[in-house]
């Protein structure tokens, strides 16, 4: 099974990369009011097929070591 992980800052955490994207783009020509940037993940388990199982074991290692609790929030997107 393949689960997709979704690692961003917190709101009112400064992110001055994303800040530096959003100047680069503006200045190209694109109107961007907002950008923030963020971690995509996938993460793939052989052998296991349970789901919920998935999920949990994907939530230990979110909360573990893919995303900083004090400053960010993870979202799991899709298992299958």
């Amino acid at each position: 099974m393949k689960a997709k992980v979704i690692v961003r800052l917190k709101d009112g955490v400064l992110d001055p990369q994303g800040q530096t994207i959003q100047r680069s783009l503006n200045k190209m020509g694109h109107e961007v009011t907002e950008l923030r940037q963020g971690k995509y993940f996938e993460i793939e388990f052989n052998g296991m097929k349970d789901e919920s199982a998935v999920r949990q074991r994907v939530e230990e290692i979110a909360a573990d070591v893919l995303c900083n609790p004090i400053i960010e929030t993870f979202e799991i997107e899709d298992i299958s």
